[in-house]
C-alpha cells in the first residue's frame, strides 16, 4: 500500500501544467461564476470537485471551490473550510428559500442554487449562461491590484470583492467517510476581502498585491455582486487574476 506522501505527490504531479507563452492573453469576459460549496467530509463531494476543476480550466468561467466546516462532526476537520463559508451558503439558501444546507451545491453567479453532483443539469446551465451584464477588468502594475469596472447606468449598487484562492490544492483525507482518498481542489476560496462599492459609474479600485497574499493563496478572483439581504445577490460581474 502506498503512503499518504506518496499518494499526494502522484496526484501533485498529475495535475495539469498550463504551458508557457510569449506574453499574456487577452482574457475572455466570465459568461458565469460558479461556487462549489464543499466538504472533505461528504462523501458525495469528490465528483463534483473533479468537476469544478474541470470548469476552472475553461475559458470564460469561473469556478470557486468553497469548503464548509458543518460537516466536521462527522470524524473529519476540513483542512481548508472556514465557518464565513458556511455563512455565504446559508445567506444564498435564505436568498433563494431552501429550507437546510446541503453538499455538493453549485451556486451559479450567485442566483442559481443547483446540486454540485448535477453534471448534466449544470453543465447545461452554464453552457448557456451568457456573458455577465457588467465587464469587469483586472491587471498588477507595481505590486499593486487595478479593478477596472465599466459604467452601466441601469444597475443598482453593487460590492466588489477580492477573493484569494489556492489555484491547485490535493488534500490526503485521513478520517470520515472518505478516509484514505485524495481530494482535488481548483481555486479554494481563502478568504473574501471587500474592496467598495460600485454605483453605476465606471471606476477604478486600485489595492496592494498583498492583500490577495493570505492564508497560502497564489491567485485571485475579483466578484461584482449586487448588494442584497445577507450579500447574497446575484453575481453582475467578475474578473480571474493573472494565471487563474
Amino acid at each position: 500500500m502506498r503512503s499518504a506522501r506518496a499518494v499526494l505527490l502522484a496526484t501533485a504531479l498529475a495535475l495539469p501544467v498550463r504551458p508557457a507563452s510569449a506574453g499574456p492573453e487577452p482574457a475572455p469576459p466570465v459568461r458565469a461564476v460558479v461556487e462549489m460549496f464543499t466538504s472533505q467530509g461528504c462523501s458525495a463531494c469528490l465528483a463534483a470537485d473533479r468537476l469544478a476543476g474541470e470548469f476552472s480550466r475553461e475559458p470564460g468561467l469561473l469556478a470557486l471551490t468553497v469548503p464548509v466546516t458543518y460537516w466536521d462532526y462527522l470524524g473529519w476537520k476540513d483542512t481548508l473550510a472556514e465557518h464565513a463559508f458556511d455563512e455565504r451558503q446559508r445567506a444564498y439558501a435564505v436568498q433563494n428559500r431552501f429550507h437546510q444546507l446541503a453538499t455538493p451545491q453549485a451556486v451559479v453567479s450567485g442566483r442559481e442554487l443547483i446540486p454540485g453532483s448535477d453534471r448534466s443539469r449544470l453543465s447545461r446551465l452554464v453552457a448557456e449562461s451568457g456573458p455577465l451584464p457588467v465587464r469587469v477588468k483586472v491587471c498588477e502594475r507595481n505590486d499593486h491590484i487595478v479593478i477596472d469596472i465599466e459604467a452601466d447606468s441601469t444597475a443598482r449598487p453593487a460590492e466588489i470583492w477580492l477573493v484569494p484562492v489556492v489555484r491547485s490544492r490535493p488534500v490526503v483525507i485521513g478520517h470520515g467517510a472518505n478516509e484514505g482518498r485524495v481530494a482535488v481542489y481548483a481555486n479554494v476560496v481563502r478568504g473574501f476581502h471587500r474592496v467598495g462599492t460600485w454605483t453605476g459609474a465606471a471606476t477604478r479600485f486600485e489595492l496592494s498585491r498583498a492583500t490577495a497574499r493570505i492564508n497560502g493563496a497564489d491567485g485571485y478572483a475579483v466578484l461584482l455582486q449586487a448588494s442584497g439581504p445577507n450579500r447574497a445577490g446575484r453575481i453582475i460581474g467578475a474578473a480571474k487574476g493573472p494565471g487563474l
